[in-house]
């Protein structure tokens, strides 16, 4: 076996050259494949270790020949690679740009395009953002784009305590809307009944068919100066005194004819809980007629009265009513009336003053003149043809006829069979009767009159409309209905810091509650507001039902379950009511005046209230002695040295001018040796107190009784 010729090198003392490396293959750098590269000075170190062994005249090819015709082309190659990925990164980097401003081209070219394509958001667009009633926290959060969990967290720091479902009012949510940096626009959308009401308003009239109607007139005033005596003596009927207490208790209306002369009068209440119905009354006239007793002079509702024509923004005529008493004062009433705004004519002003008097019937035909007077400066004109449009005075139940309204038409002509529309209810017209119960068949403009035929009683206030389709109104009634109950559950949802207080505060609160039936419309929501009104911090009044009619078997057995008193005024309980609630123990109080209710409901609050505790001073006494007694105590040797002390006083200690304790019985009260009901002022005695023995000489005892005084309101 022939040796090696490395194995021969050795023996001969000559390095062997060493094998050349096999080379690896590099592979070629494409997109998405990681090259290492290595810095220069590795890649000639490397190149340099590597010796290839060759035939003698091989050489490199030039491919592989580098600059200095040894090394090959890996430098060249390295920078051949990174220029490359330079060169691919920039590529698509521009490309993304490309994409980019393309996107935002189609992005414009969305914004201009047609109606079909998705429009922009109010927030995005900066607008304000439009929500509809009731707001509520859910509908909130939807508008704004934000959790529903965000915004109960802000109302909760600004201390209003609501649910997803409850309501907001309106300046809240404009608030929360704001913290977000959005302007909240509320919208509220037109019901059935505005459309309506905007539809008659905007009717064309044709002047040829107006024709002038008689004038409206309110009679307003303080209680019992006269009024509806006056209007008496011009109807020439009595009915001041078939009201209770001569006092009128609900508004009526009347047609007054004197010769060619007609003028339709309103009879509102004087006294102070039926605000309302005077303001009610100011707001359905043409002509005011203040009356003011010549006697009197001008009172509180009087003043009032003023305000309410002022605010209609009607004229008003001064009836100096009582003319005839001998303490009239004229001057001194009409300088009480400029006063007041209220400048007579003959002081250089412009309203007309009439002196009057509801006995003799002075002035009443003066008085008339005067306000047809009026009525012709006032052009007061309507058509007759057009369907018949006005308001509601007052509603109630009849026995004969059932619901019941009394109305006033503004404009047009009201016929029986006509379709009715007012507030909640509807129907179709069955009566007119005229202001003396007769009845009639149709009822122009300016024309108070009584119809029934409606589903359920209207308020007093309400518009009401002829129509002539009935699902329409039945349709927009129901709308009304709805409307009303949506209404009261926003406001019994509706909570807040200061609602949830008063809820604590409620449950230690005494409450009266009270179920009030009358007989008109008005006259019952006047006295539901009045008795809310007379509640006091400690007293609460609720009304948990009121409604127009005679009390029933239903409303006694509402208040048993309630532990309620019924109040009925104008009204009475029906027989079998009487007997259950007779039964059941439940009060049933009838009224013909509301004075007398108001006094038996302040005496009911009155006797709700906690008495209130007052001490009453007794006398002062110096400790001079303090007496060890085994098996007694502490016996205090005393001088009364102001008042008098006695066995029942209650003992106030006081030591170095502080009070150390208070409220202490005297067990023990003795003059000398002999037990003592009382000891007066420049006298000796010995006190032991009830359980304290701690007393030392130079203590003060302030004698004194705790009394217990029922209060009033």
């Amino acid at each position: 076996m022939q040796p090696s010729l490395e194995g021969q090198a050795r023996r001969r003392g000559v390095a062997p050259e060493p094998r050349p490396r096999p080379a690896r293959h590099r592979r070629r750098a494409g997109r998405g494949q990681r090259v290492r590269r290595h810095r220069r000075g590795e890649a000639d170190r490397r190149l340099r270790l590597v010796r290839v062994r060759r035939r003698p005249g091989h050489r490199l090819p030039l491919r592989r020949r580098g600059p200095d015709g040894r090394r090959g082309e890996a430098l060249e190659k390295l920078k051949e690679y990174s220029e490359q990925d330079l060169i691919d990164y920039r590529s698509r980097l521009a490309e993304a740009g490309r994409y980019r401003a393309g996107v935002d081209s189609d992005l414009k070219k969305t914004a201009r395009g047609p109606a079909q394509s998705a429009p922009r958001s109010s927030t995005r667009r900066g607008e304000p953002i439009e929500i509809d009633e009731p707001i509520t926290i859910k509908t909130l959060s939807s508008a704004l784009g934000v959790k529903s969990n965000d915004l109960i967290g802000k109302l909760m720091r600004q201390g209003i305590m609501a649910t997803i479902n409850q309501t907001l009012a309106t300046d809240v949510a404009e608030t929360l809307a704001l913290e977000y940096g959005q302007e909240l626009k509320v919208r509220s959308k037109p019901t059935a009944e505005q459309l309506l009401t905007e539809e008659f308003e905007k009717r064309p009239r044709d002047p040829s068919k107006l024709a002038p109607r008689p004038a409206v007139v309110t009679i307003l005033g303080h209680v019992d100066h006269g009024k509806t005596s006056l209007l008496d003596k011009i109807r020439n009927a009595n009915v001041a005194a078939g009201e209770a207490g001569g006092i009128t208790q609900h508004t009526a209306a009347w047609r007054v004819e004197l010769g060619d002369k007609r003028v339709t009068f309103i009879d509102t209440p004087g006294h102070q809980a039926f605000t309302a119905m005077r303001a009610r009354g100011a707001n359905m006239t043409d002509v005011v007629v203040l009356v003011v007793s010549a006697a009197e002079g001008v009172q509180p509702q009087t003043i009032e009265s003023i305000n309410h024509a002022r605010a209609a923004g009607v004229p008003i005529v001064v009836a100096l009513n009582k003319i005839d008493r001998p303490d009239a004062n004229e001057q001194s009433v009409l300088s009480q009336l400029a006063g007041n705004g209220v400048n007579p004519v003959e002081w250089g002003g412009d309203v007309e003053v009439v002196r009057t008097s509801a006995v003799t019937g002075q002035g009443i035909p003066e008085l008339i003149e005067t306000l047809d007077y009026q009525s012709q400066l006032l052009e007061l004109k309507a058509d007759p043809t057009a369907p018949a449009r006005g308001v509601v005075i007052e509603a109630s139940m009849d026995p004969g006829l059932g619901r019941i309204a009394t109305v006033l038409v503004q404009d047009g002509t009201l016929r029986t069979g006509d379709i009715v529309i007012a507030g909640p209810a509807h129907g179709r017209v069955r009566n007119i009767l005229s202001d003396r119960r007769e009845t009639i068949r149709e009822a122009g403009p300016a024309t108070p009159v009584i119809i029934s035929g409606l589903d359920e009683l209207p308020a007093a206030g309400d518009r009401f409309f002829v129509l002539s389709d009935m699902e329409r109104a039945r349709s927009i009634a129901e709308e009304r209905k709805l409307q009303s109950r949506q209404q009261q559950l926003a406001r019994r949802d509706a909570v807040s810091l200061d609602s949830l207080l008063k809820k604590m505060d409620d449950a230690q609160t005494k409450e009266i509650q009270l179920i009030i039936k009358g007989d008109v419309h008005g006259s019952v929501e006047t006295l539901a507001k009045t008795v809310l009104e007379a509640a006091t911090s400690e007293v609460r009044v609720k009304v948990i039902h009121a409604a127009v009619g005679p009390i029933s078997e239903s409303d006694v057995e509402l208040a048993d379950a309630s532990n309620a008193v019924i109040v009925g005024f104008n009204v009475a309980a029906e027989d079998a009511a009487k007997a259950q609630a007779e039964q059941r123990r439940i009060e049933i109080r009838t009224y013909q005046v509301i004075y007398e209710l108001l006094d038996d409901l302040k005496k009911a609050m009155e006797g709700k209230l906690e008495p209130e505790r007052r001490e009453k001073y007794h006398g002062r006494i110096e400790v001079r002695q303090v007496f060890k007694i085994s098996k007694v105590g502490s016996v205090a040797g005393c001088y009364v040295t102001d008042g008098h002390v006695t066995r029942s006083s209650r003992v106030r200690l006081i030591r170095n001018g502080a009070v150390v304790t208070e409220d202490i019985g005297i067990e023990s009260l003795k003059r000398l040796k002999d037990d003592a009901r009382e000891v007066k002022a420049g006298l000796e005695c010995g006190i032991k107190l009830a359980g304290y023995d701690d007393i030392k000489v130079g203590d003060v005892f302030e004698a004194y009784v705790t009394e217990m005084i029922q209060r009033t309101l």
